[in-house]
C-alpha cells in the first residue's frame, strides 16, 4: 500500500489543511475517492469552506448540512472503481447553532428564549469566528455517532484553519471574559452607578430603543449553557490530539504557500496534533532542473533546420511546420526560466518533507478536475512514490 493508503487506513479523521488557492478543496475529494477505493467502509468528506468548492469537485449541484451518498452509478459511469461508500456533507451555519442551543440549554424555557430573542441570527453569525467553532462541534458529532469509518475534512485557508484550531479555547476563554461579565449584567439594574446610566440612555437613542437590554437578555441565557459549551470545548480539543486524528497540509512549491505550509506545519507539532503527510500539488519534475536538460535545451535552439518542426507539425492537426518551429525556438530560449523555478521547486520541496513523515507530490496536470473521473486520476497520482517523478 501506498504513504496515502496507509494513512487513510490508519485514522478515523484526517483534516486537510493550506493557504487559497491551492488546490485543496480538490485534494481532499481526492483523498475520498482513494480511501472509497481501498476501503469497505462508510468515507465521509465534510468542508467547512464557505467557497461551497466541494459539490463542483464531486460533480454535484449542491452539498448541504445532512450528509449525501455519492451513488454507486455515478462511479461506475465515470470508470472508478470502489470497495467503500463515500459521503459529502457542508457545514451548515445557522442549522449548526440552532442545534447547540437545543443541546446546551440547561432547559425548553432557555432554549425558546435564546430562540426567540431578536438578535439571535445577527449575533450568531458573527460571534467568537462562530463557523470555526461549529465545525468542531460538527466533527466532535460525526465522530461520536460512529456513523463514518473515516471523517477527510476539507478546512479554509491556513490562517483560518488555525483559527478552527483555536476555536474550542476560544469558547472556553469568552466563557469567562471581562466582556461576557460586563454584558451581563442586568440592564437598568441596581449595580449600574449613576455615572453609567447616561451612558446607556444615548445608547438606546442611538441605536435604538432597548438594544442594550436585548444585548443583555442574551449573554444572561447565553451563560445559562456554559457548563455544556466549556465541557463540549475541552472534547473537541482532546479530539484534535487523539492518535485517531491526523492532518494533511496541501501546498504548492510557489515561495508564499509553502512558506504557508512551514509554518502550518510547525504550528501542528508545536500543538501535539499529528501531521500525517504534507501534499506538494502542481509540482514540475525536477528532471528540468538537471544539467541533461539544459544540454537538450541547448541543442534544440541551436538547430539548424526544421526537420524537428517538420516531424511534429506532421503528427498534430492544422499545426504548420512554421507555426511549430517558432513555439519549438520559445521553449528553447524559455528552457532557463523553467529550469530555475524547478530548481527552486526542489529546494521548497525537500525543506517540507523534513518536517513530515510522508511527502505527496501532485504533477501539473492539464485542465480542472471537476467530476469523479477526474478524482479518481488525481487519487492515483497521490499514490505514486513520494520522490519528484
Amino acid at each position: 500500500m501506498s504513504d496515502l493508503d496507509n494513512l487513510l487506513a490508519s485514522r478515523e479523521m484526517v483534516l486537510v489543511a493550506g493557504s487559497g488557492g491551492v488546490g485543496k478543496t480538490t485534494i481532499a475529494a481526492a483523498m475520498g475517492i482513494a480511501a472509497a477505493q481501498r476501503q469497505k467502509g462508510k468515507i465521509l468528506v465534510l468542508t467547512v469552506d464557505p467557497a461551497r468548492r466541494l459539490a463542483t469537485a464531486l460533480g454535484l449541484d449542491e452539498v448541504g448540512n445532512t450528509p449525501v451518498r455519492i451513488k454507486p452509478a455515478v462511479f461506475k459511469r465515470a470508470g472508478v472503481k470502489v470497495r467503500g461508500q463515500l459521503w459529502v456533507a457542508m457545514l451548515d451555519t445557522k442549522a449548526g447553532w440552532d442545534e447547540l442551543i437545543r443541546r446546551h440549554a440547561p432547559d425548553a424555557e432557555v432554549r425558546d428564549a435564546v430562540l426567540a430573542n431578536p438578535l439571535y441570527q445577527n449575533i450568531t453569525s458573527r460571534f467568537v469566528h462562530s463557523h470555526d467553532y461549529l465545525a468542531m462541534e460538527q466533527l466532535h458529532d460525526l465522530h461520536a455517532t460512529g456513523e463514518f469509518d473515516l471523517v477527510i475534512v476539507d478546512t479554509p485557508p491556513s490562517r483560518n484553519a488555525l483559527s478552527i484550531l483555536d476555536a474550542p479555547g476560544r469558547m472556553v476563554d469568552f466563557f469567562g471574559s471581562r466582556l461576557l461579565r460586563w454584558l451581563t449584567v442586568p440592564y437598568r439594574s441596581r449595580l449600574f452607578t449613576v455615572a453609567s446610566k447616561p451612558f446607556y440612555q444615548v445608547a438606546d437613542r442611538v441605536l435604538g430603543s432597548r438594544f442594550l437590554q436585548d444585548i443583555a437578555d442574551f449573554f444572561v441565557l447565553f451563560q445559562a449553557m456554559e457548563n455544556g459549551f466549556v465541557a463540549r470545548a475541552r472534547s473537541v480539543e482532546a479530539l484534535l490530539t487523539d492518535a485517531r486524528s491526523t492532518f494533511v497540509v496541501v501546498t504548492t512549491l510557489e515561495t508564499a504557500p509553502s512558506h504557508e505550509a512551514r509554518y502550518l506545519a510547525q504550528e501542528l507539532v508545536q500543538r501535539k496534533m499529528s501531521l500525517g503527510a504534507i501534499v506538494a500539488n502542481r509540482v514540475l519534475p525536477s528532471a528540468l532542473a538537471t544539467a541533461a536538460a539544459a544540454e537538450s535545451a541547448d541543442a534544440l535552439r541551436d538547430r539548424s533546420d526544421r526537420k524537428l518542426a517538420k516531424a511534429v507539425s506532421a503528427e498534430l492537426d492544422d499545426a504548420t511546420v512554421g507555426t511549430v518551429d517558432s513555439v519549438l525556438d520559445q521553449l528553447a530560449d524559455r528552457f532557463d526560466d523553467v529550469a530555475l523555478v524547478a530548481a527552486r521547486e526542489t529546494e521548497r520541496r525537500a525543506e517540507l518533507a523534513a518536517l513530515t513523515p510522508a511527502m505527496l507530490d501532485v504533477p501539473w496536470l492539464t485542465g480542472d478536475i471537476h467530476d469523479i473521473a477526474g478524482l479518481g486520476g488525481l487519487a492515483d497520482h497521490l499514490r505514486v512514490d513520494s520522490t519528484l517523478r
